[in-house]
């Protein structure tokens, strides 16, 4: 397992209590399981203090966490008949928004995502999760035909922002995220999204302008990265401790502030320690929040989802 900078007393141990179980193994005369257990227990009493109440910036590297699952886990859990569809017909095919035609529920839907990757290799391939221009063309093509079809649109989203790279400013960047967001407000289907791990600036919100949003517990949401925001205020990067208390960027904050319509249990210690838990409960979340908006027609969805984005920021605005 990865452990966080502030997991490392907890790192200790966990390692202390597999050490033990490690050398049992190797001599079955020994008995240290009441030892082993011992510990554990005193791991599960420290996990529990250490996530009782995250602070924005500890929320942040919990959500960058590395074994959180990531958008193509949960495709492979939640949808069935997944057929992947790749290419904008415009420059290329960008690794790091996958999307396609599958199930949910045994319902035809449009699924799109950002994915960061789960190795070295992966992630290189994937971006990070960083999508240029032609991914977010990509996802403008899937949501046609999602409008053309009476499919729903799932979107998951997973990225610290667009990619800000050269070739993709001379490729139109501003102007595709700008496309993106346009088309989340204009189609006539059911649109729901959930926040998974980081939702960064435009990238994010180019995915995430939805009818539903929902974001799980430890994930954030923000137009700037607390590094990138302290790096511009305080001309210091290591404020941004300071930053990430500033940009409320918590799901729990913006639940407040009327910009996430629900937040998402994650298992104690995060989305990482059991994956499958998680997968779980965001999978009951979509299907609540599609099932809102079953029966709604596309003159009324259209109008409701602009309704709600023009009404944004007048909730909670003296919290």
């Amino acid at each position: 397992m990865t452990y966080l900078d502030f997991e490392k007393p907890l790192a200790e141990i966990e390692g202390k209590a597999e050490e033990l179980r490690a050398l049992a193994r190797r001599n079955e005369e020994m008995d240290v399981e009441s030892e082993a257990a011992a510990l554990d227990k005193k791991a599960a009493d420290m996990l529990r203090d250490l996530y009782k109440d995250l602070s924005p910036w500890r929320k942040c590297q919990v959500a960058r966490h590395p074994d959180r699952p990531h958008c193509r886990d949960y495709i492979r859990a939640l949808f069935t008949e997944y057929t992947p569809l790749a290419g904008d017909r415009n420059f290329a095919d960008d690794h790091a928004v996958m999307g396609g035609l599958a199930r949910f529920e045994d319902r035809p839907v449009v699924v799109i995502g950002h994915e960061k990757g789960h190795d070295t290799k992966t992630r290189i391939e994937r971006n990070f999760g960083m999508a240029r221009p032609e991914g977010y063309r990509k996802a403008v093509r899937l949501m046609d035909m999602a409008d053309r079809f009476g499919l729903p649109v799932i979107s998951l989203v997973d990225t610290p922002g667009a990619y800000p790279g050269k070739g993709a400013e001379e490729r139109g960047q501003s102007e595709a995220i700008a496309r993106s967001t346009e088309k989340c407000l204009t189609i006539g289907v059911p649109l729901v999204s959930v926040i998974i791990g980081e939702g960064g600036s435009g990238g994010a919100v180019a995915f995430a302008t939805a009818d539903r949003l929902a974001m799980l517990e430890h994930s954030v949401y923000s137009v700037i990265s607390p590094e990138g925001c302290a790096s511009i205020l305080w001309k210091d990067s290591e404020k941004m401790r300071e930053a990430a208390e500033a940009l409320r960027l918590t799901a729990q904050d913006l639940h407040k502030l009327g910009v996430c319509d629900r937040v998402i249990a994650e298992p104690l210690g995060g989305a990482q320690r059991d994956p499958a838990a998680t997968i779980t409960a965001v999978g009951a979340a979509l299907s609540k929040m599609l099932g809102q908006l079953s029966g709604t027609g596309r003159a009324a969805l259209v109008k409701g989802r602009r309704r709600k984005y023009l009404d944004m920021g007048s909730k909670g605005l003296a919290a």
